[in-house]
């Protein structure tokens, strides 16, 4: 029996590896010896469990700090040299400029980084340059890059952050979508009127839904300011936030907050692992991102049949097409946002007519097995390379 080269798949923080990656790690470890490298917690317990893989516990900070990276990158070193993986693949920033340096001095040949998406250009000045020149030395040490996206690749080329050849694998999703799994047609009638009785939301009640971290890189505030504004005049709306803060890197406006710990209409669960049925009992999905590189989250949306409401950024404005899945707002527009709220509140054909042209791209595009197919030619060419 042939002996399975190890994969190493590494990033910032475990939540990426357990959320992003779900199912992944357990497809590949049929074809190598997968180890998953991040912090690790519940999530990568969750891993470990699931994916049926080995975990190592290496902390990485999100944000920039010397003495944290430095330490983190010393270990990363000595898990790459006591491994020696045929293969070491990142995700997120962080985790892709010290695995990539670490892996070059270990010496594994093949040193991937996905691109899941870029924090410089949406940044100015010292910051800007910093980032910028952070993901360059990621691609000068990396062996292969992906970009998560045509966005995300045209940022690349354009801002000249490598001159190394970029593959998109598949249509650009990182992991894909489990369409068996996101399918509403799987939720009971039982169980979504379980679960607007749990959060008091009434039959009739209009429901936005948003799904991520509760950020301001993540347009919440704008997304409060303007469902605020709807509420007043019509009172049957309701607001999903389904979720957790991240106050230490990017918090929401302190008035921001108030409104939604205070307001009747909006309702903020926290994080939730199964969010199936929260977005079938929903009506429209909105996400108002600044910066994406390709969000799984609208996939997912897109799947249970929701229309979506998105900015006009990387990612989401590949899989939402305006007025055929959809609406596309410019970033940061509050009143843009508001407007395209109204209209799918008040008009029951055109959402109808949206929602029966969400799923049937997901299918055919982002399907997961053809990501994960895609994904491991990609090893077996990229073998072949070296």
């Amino acid at each position: 029996m042939a002996i399975r080269q190890k994969l190493i798949r590494t990033s910032t923080v475990p939540i990426s590896l357990d959320i992003l990656l779900k199912g992944q790690l357990s497809y590949l470890n049929n074809h190598y010896e997968v180890i998953a490298v991040s912090g690790k917690d519940d999530h990568m317990k969750n891993v470990e469990k699931r994916e049926g893989v080995k975990i190592i516990d290496v902390k990485m900070s999100r944000s920039i700090s010397p003495i944290k990276d430095f330490v983190s990158l010393v270990k990363l070193y000595r898990v790459f040299k006591e491994e020696n993986p045929k293969i070491v693949h990142s995700i997120t920033p962080k985790a892709g400029l010290l695995c990539m340096v670490a892996a070059f001095f270990a010496r594994v040949p093949i040193r991937i980084h996905t691109f899941t998406g870029l924090i410089f250009p949406y940044k100015k000045g010292f910051f800007r340059l910093l980032l910028l020149n952070m993901d360059r030395v990621t691609c000068k040490f990396a062996t292969h890059i992906i970009p998560e996206g045509q966005g995300v690749k045209n940022d690349l080329i354009v801002n000249k952050v490598t001159s190394k050849s970029l593959q998109i694998i598949a249509n650009g999703n990182v992991n894909g979508i489990d369409i068996d799994y996101f399918n509403a047609d799987l939720q009971t009638e039982g169980d979504k009127k379980h679960l607007k009785s749990q959060l008091n939301i009434n039959e009739h009640d209009f429901i936005y839904i948003y799904i991520g971290r509760l950020v301001a890189d993540k347009g919440i505030n704008e997304l409060v300011y303007a469902f605020t504004e709807i509420s007043k005049q019509f009172t049957k709306c309701k607001l999903l936030l389904v979720g957790s803060y991240e106050n230490d890197l990017n918090p929401l406006k302190p008035d921001v907050l108030k409104i939604i710990e205070t307001h009747k209409n909006i309702i903020a669960t926290g994080f939730v692992s199964d969010i199936r049925t929260y977005l079938s009992i929903s009506d429209v999905f909105v996400f108002p991102s600044h910066r994406e590189g390709f969000p799984n989250v609208v996939l997912q949306a897109c799947a249970m049949n929701l229309p979506c409401i998105v900015t006009d950024i990387s990612g989401s404005n590949e899989i939402i097409s305006d007025e055929i899945n959809g609406f596309i707002v410019e970033v940061n527009n509050k009143s843009q946002l508001k407007s395209r709220m109204l209209i799918l509140y008040k008009d029951n054909s055109l959402l109808s007519k949206l929602k029966s042209d969400t799923r049937k791209d997901v299918i055919t595009k982002y399907n997961q097995q053809l990501v994960w197919n895609s994904l491991l030619e990609y090893y077996k060419k990229a073998a072949q390379d070296v």
